[in-house]
């Protein structure tokens, strides 16, 4: 029953709880209860291995399509199905509120029940406290969202006004835009170099840029002369104008952009530093320690420092990763390439906080939802050579929103890659808390 709780209850935290929110039912509890029943009583010992893998990969587990969210269910299922839960009074929770009530009639287990808290905190979900405020704002957001789309609809505030409005973040958004990239010049001046992947990389973001700069700035302009009366105002340029009027990203742009989660303002200005990182790359050569956030494409960018140490040391590719190094907060001081790999800034950590001195993972600050992590080196070694240290592998997403459509690789498009943390703390904790690291904040 706990476990049903525990499944069904962090689905209101959001992507904190779980990276889909699945639909498990009564059906799940009564087979696992079943099972159960049947094991303990048809062996001398009970099968914890046998229940998790039942549990676990066939009845809760047959709905699960995430890796990150199965990891994260088989950490429960260890925490439940194993030998420290016959101990007397075993508990479930850090808190101690919760624990497995001793053997009794069933008057004790329902006077049990009714000592039990009212309000569930999310502690009792592995949680920190904070994820109630997470938890809240979602709602709120989820409320002003509907809110917005019914003004939208309604047409509320006068026609003229709603112009004027719009006539003036376009006039704005144009004017802030650079033009586009000069690709030939730039394939010029970073060749196709066998030892050299990199050229490449800045090469093909650049292509994707100017795919998504032609598409918002011809959209404006067309929008522009709509609004002027020398265009036909399309459906689709009624729909660009709905969303400025309102401050939201058009659909027409997400269709060809990089995952961004920010409102108008929070989306353009994030446009126009990446385009600014790829043109000091273009104009001073690749930085020494590179904003991983501003990819378009991030995962090209991190094989790409692979392929340079695979290619260099005369290694094949899939016997080489990165093993994560800690390198502080200050990233003034770096000012050469490492040896190896590659120094990367720019990532945010979810559902925990960062010790600067200690240089591992902590527990979350009240009320602080996110904090900047440290910037990392990134060192590309054969994989038999990477170093053994207490660590929490952290997952690393693009956006809070954690989700994405499954690709080729079994990871969701969503997902970026594991980095091995730094923590004290077993891995088991951090993943019940729902830790990982963020390329993009939402507003």
């Amino acid at each position: 029953t706990l476990q049903k709780r525990f499944v069904q209850e962090r689905r209101k935290f959001g992507p904190l709880g779980w990276n889909i929110p699945y639909g498990f039912d009564d059906g799940d509890l009564r087979i696992s209860v079943r099972q159960l029943q049947m094991f303990v009583n048809e062996n001398d010992m009970i099968p914890f291995a046998a229940l998790k893998y039942a549990t676990g990969e066939c009845n809760y587990g047959g709905r699960v399509t995430d890796d990150k969210d199965r990891r994260l269910l088989n950490t429960l299922l260890d925490q439940v199905y194993c030998q420290d839960i016959m101990k007397p009074s075993f508990n479930l929770s850090a808190s101690g509120n919760y624990y497995v009530p001793p053997a009794g009639d069933h008057a004790s287990y329902l006077d049990f029940i009714a000592k039990l808290p009212p309000n569930q905190t999310p502690e009792v979900f592995g949680l920190h406290d904070n994820a109630d405020i997470t938890k809240d704002a979602a709602d709120t957001t989820q409320l002003l969202n509907a809110l917005l789309l019914t003004g939208a609809r309604s047409g509320g505030g006068s026609a003229k006004s709603e112009e004027k409005l719009v006539a003036g973040i376009v006039a704005d958004t144009l004017k802030s835009l650079p033009a586009d990239f000069d690709v030939e010049a730039a394939t010029t001046k970073y060749p196709v170099l066998y030892e050299e992947s990199m050229n490449q990389v800045l090469c093909q973001e650049m292509l994707r840029y100017n795919k998504l700069l032609r598409i918002v700035r011809t959209s404006l302009q067309n929008l522009d002369k709509a609004i002027q009366g020398l265009q036909v105002m399309s459906s689709d340029l009624e729909q660009v104008f709905r969303n400025l009027v309102i401050g939201a990203v058009p659909a027409m742009w997400k269709g060809s952009s990089f995952p961004c989660l920010k409102g108008l303002v929070g989306y353009v200005q994030e446009l126009l530093d990446r385009l600014a990182m790829l043109q000091n790359w273009y104009e001073k050569g690749a930085p020494v320690v590179f904003w991983v956030s501003g990819f378009f494409f991030t995962p090209a960018f991190l094989t790409a420092g692979l392929q340079n140490f695979a290619r260099a040391n005369n290694i094949p590719i899939d016997e080489v990763d990165y093993d994560l190094k800690v390198m502080g907060m200050d990233v003034v001081k770096f000012t050469t390439k490492p040896k190896s790999g590659v120094y990367i800034k720019g990532l945010f950590v979810e559902g925990c906080g960062y010790d600067i001195d200690k240089q591992i993972l902590c527990e979350s600050a009240p009320k602080v939802l996110h904090v900047a992590a440290p910037m990392f080196w990134l060192e590309a070694k054969h994989i038999t050579n990477l170093a053994e240290f207490p660590h929490y592998n952290c997952p690393v997403y693009r956006t809070a929103d954690r989700r994405g459509v499954l690709a080729t690789t079994g990871h969701s498009t969503n997902f970026l890659r594991f980095m091995r943390f730094p923590s004290a703390h077993p891995e088991h904790h951090w993943t019940l808390r729902g830790v990982c690291m963020l390329c993009s904040l939402p507003e």
